[in-house]
């Protein structure tokens, strides 16, 4: 599966679009977590907690597209994108979501 945050592939021709591909993620914070978090807001610099839980729950969006996309036929996503927002207090969704193409 190519996907692309482009319109286009580089070398291939878009020969149908089948839909927009979509895949999410609703993940919580953990108190042990904050805990930490809440300590090196204090002390400044990079939060490493929050950065793994974001960058997993992108992959894990991610994986979800790419699975939708091939269960519509699809072998290319382009135009890809990520969005995110909140679901209550302390929960987020990430969404990835692009066009659904066949490549020749």
């Amino acid at each position: 599966m190519i996907i692309s945050t482009t319109d286009a592939i580089p070398g291939k021709e878009i020969s149908e679009i089948v839909g927009i591909a979509k895949g999410n993620t609703v993940r919580a914070r953990h108190v042990g977590r904050d805990i930490f978090a809440g300590l090196r807001n204090i002390v400044g610099g990079e939060i490493d907690e929050y950065t793994k839980l974001l960058s997993q729950s992108r992959d894990e969006a991610t994986h979800r597209m790419i699975d939708d996309a091939r269960q519509m036929g699809a072998d290319g996503i382009i135009n890809i994108r990520f969005t995110t927002s909140m679901v209550m207090q302390a929960t987020s969704e990430i969404l990835a979501y692009g066009t659904a193409v066949k490549l020749s």
